[in-house]
């Protein structure tokens, strides 16, 4: 076994993030974790299907007679309650109970919905995190936000549903696509810019070993980011207050994410949305023109996008209205005072979101 993180849910109960080579020691982990002997259900997307299932089946065998698999068409389209619902099916099929295990294998779609269906399935059942992306390992396998999407608004149906283990296996990242690869870099650089400069510098400056998945960077960056994300997490369980800055970025490319039906990935649009973001902090004075460049620079060395053809102005500010983010009618919009350092803002006016808006349309 490679390095723990521990992560505290609960109060005084913490759950680990398990940071793996392989899926060699999986059946060992989850027996230390006390889950021997449960019913487990893989929950995986048509890519994983092919990739990990039939590993990750294997390891389950050694510890339980009643392993079963669901798998659904991978896409973010299919992140919604009918798919919820053919689980649940699924489930009650396989009579699963209480003691019952979901394993979430896959990116940040399966995650998600495997979650929100563990949070609700006869009130609430344990559930693991296999995250199969970079995206996924580096944020949404961490912290326990669970959602689907209804009617194409985004995570609009969730829970707040903590694992019971993280089980991060990055040898699995030499089979991303390069896209996939840049989507997870976008929330990397996230990661930076809402607290962290020297971490922000750091991925900028070793662009070409990160490219190339040099194993110790890939190490260090993702621990650094669960670190992060664990931290902020820990203090701010439920999203009561500092827990919404991990959000910087995702107003704008949210919005984006839903008019484009999706079509563009979830972290190519937080790199439209980081941008925004940026110009608008610029603008209030809050970044100097070097810092604006340098962020966009930053964004441009991964491969994201900095603008997005297609929509108009006006229809990316109503949809950011939609936006679960909202409070008493105002946006929560984060802002950076400076590259590391980032706080909510509720006085953004619509005024300054088209300004932004109108910089990251073309």
């Amino acid at each position: 076994m490679k390095e723990v993180l521990l992560v505290k849910r609960d109060r005084d109960f913490h759950y680990p993030i398990y940071f793996e080579e392989n899926f060699q020691d999986l059946s060992e982990v989850l027996k230390k974790e006390g889950l021997d002997g449960r019913s487990f259900c893989i929950v995986s997307d048509s890519n994983t299907k092919t990739l990990y299932q039939e590993t990750v089946l294997k390891e389950l065998k050694k510890l339980s007679d009643h392993v079963s698999v669901f798998s659904f068409t991978a896409g973010e389209q299919q992140k919604n309650l009918q798919t919820v619902s053919g689980l649940y099916q699924f489930l009650i099929e396989k009579e699963m109970d209480r003691q019952g295990v979901l394993v979430a294998l896959g990116g940040g779609v399966v995650g998600d919905l495997t979650g929100f269906t563990a949070a609700t399935y006869l009130r609430g059942i344990d559930f693991i995190q296999i995250p199969t992306t970079l995206l996924a390992q580096v944020d949404s396998s961490v912290g326990g936000k669970t959602g689907v999407d209804v009617a194409q608004y985004k995570n609009m149906a969730g829970a707040f549903h903590q694992p019971r283990l993280v089980y991060m296996n990055l040898s699995v990242l030499k089979t991303l696509p390069d896209v996939e690869f840049s989507c997870g870099m976008g929330e990397i650089l996230k990661t930076g810019l809402i607290c962290d400069k020297d971490f922000f510098k750091f991925v900028c400056d070793n662009e070409e070993k990160i490219h190339k998945q040099d194993p110790e960077l890939l190490m260090k960056m993702v621990k650094r980011c669960c670190e992060i994300k664990a931290s902020i997490v820990e203090r701010d369980p439920k999203e009561n207050g500092e827990r919404a800055l991990l959000n910087l970025g995702h107003t704008i490319g949210h919005a984006v994410e839903k008019l484009k039906d999706f079509q563009i990935r979830h972290g190519q649009c937080v790199g439209i949305g980081l941008a925004a973001a940026a110009f608008l902090s610029k603008e209030r004075e809050l970044l100097t023109e070097d810092e604006y460049t340098e962020i966009l620079s930053g964004l441009k060395k991964y491969n994201l996008p900095l603008q997005v053809s297609g929509l108009k102005d006006n229809d990316i500010l109503n949809a950011t209205k939609k936006d679960k983010k909202m409070e008493n009618g105002q946006i929560k919009f984060i802002l950076m005072d400076g590259i590391g350092k980032s706080y909510v803002d509720r006085t953004v006016t619509d005024l300054e979101l088209l300004n932004a808006i109108q910089e990251i349309v073309v």
